[in-house]
């Protein structure tokens, strides 16, 4: 059975689609609360404090003009020292406050043998999500309503693990960043498994500030590998952490947003929903 909160995200998520759809003969707030059967009023209390701003400005936020922009942006800074240290802590939350350590060899040999995994189910403003963790952090966190299938894909992962539905610090610190107020947030710990170049291009994606786009070749050239446009498409399109590790912060150079591991429409949600969130704090950006 669905939760309140799958429900309200999924009510936004269609919102959304008919405001796009419908842009040239701009609805008003009423004909979107009658699609999505709700009253006028609570459509918006619920979209406010959702996205923290109203359908019409935050439809600005996904729209393909904005994603070109922010691309026009980012490739003028190319991330340069005085550009990451001018932008509030909120826009370098993931650059902060997450870290990342790779899995030796020997902790995901035969399978993930030796390790003992904790894993839960929680609800975050995109959906459901299962959070997974070892002894040393984050291992796994994927969107996905389902929790047999969410469970199946962390099995395959680690076939051989010892798994326990339980949420430990780990994850709840983790699934903190989800909260507005991120003042009071600790470091997040990652303990992922990948290759050099995976870690390496996980690592990069940290440094795209919250707001903020990038696109495969630029991110590319930022990790010392111009010519690797597919192969860290690839890394991005592998990435086991949802969220906590923003790979849904790259789109493609023509400012579409191309492909996304937990859906498209998702991706949208969350690229609007951050936006929304660091324009907030500091309106004279937009």
């Amino acid at each position: 059975m669905a939760t309140q909160s799958q429900i309200d995200y999924n009510r936004i998520a269609k919102a959304i689609e008919y405001i796009q759809k419908n842009f040239k003969l701009q609805p008003s707030l009423e004909e979107v609360a009658e699609n999505i059967h709700l009253s006028p009023t609570h459509f918006q209390k619920m979209f406010s404090d959702w996205a923290g701003t109203s359908p019409k400005k935050f439809l600005q936020f996904i729209s393909l003009e904005h994603a070109k922009n922010l691309l026009k942006e980012e490739k003028a800074s190319l991330f340069d020292t005085a550009y990451e240290t001018g932008l509030s802590s909120t826009s370098r939350l993931h650059d902060l406050f997450v870290k990342i350590e790779g899995m030796s060899p020997a902790e995901y040999k035969n399978g993930g043998k030796s390790l003992k995994i904790n894993f839960s189910f929680s609800e975050t403003p995109f959906g459901s999500v299962i959070t997974a963790s070892t002894e040393k952090g984050i291992c796994f966190m994927a969107f996905e309503n389902n929790k047999n299938k969410a469970l199946g894909d962390l099995q395959s992962k680690f076939p051989n693990a010892s798994f326990f539905e339980s949420q430990d610090d780990f994850q709840q610190n983790a699934l903190s960043i989800f909260d507005k107020d991120w003042t009071k947030l600790n470091t997040i710990k990652l303990h992922l498994k990948g290759t050099d170049f995976q870690l390496k291009v996980w690592e990069s994606l940290l440094k795209i500030p919250m707001g903020k786009l990038s696109t495969y070749g630029n991110l590319a050239k930022k990790i010392g590998s111009p010519n690797a446009s597919r192969a860290v498409g690839t890394a991005i399109g592998s990435n086991p952490v949802a969220f906590l590790i923003p790979c849904h912060r790259v789109i493609q150079s023509t400012g579409n947003l191309g492909g996304y591991r937990w859906g498209s429409d998702r991706k949208q949600l969350i690229i609007g929903w951050e936006s929304a969130k660091v324009y907030s704090e500091n309106p004279t950006l937009l």
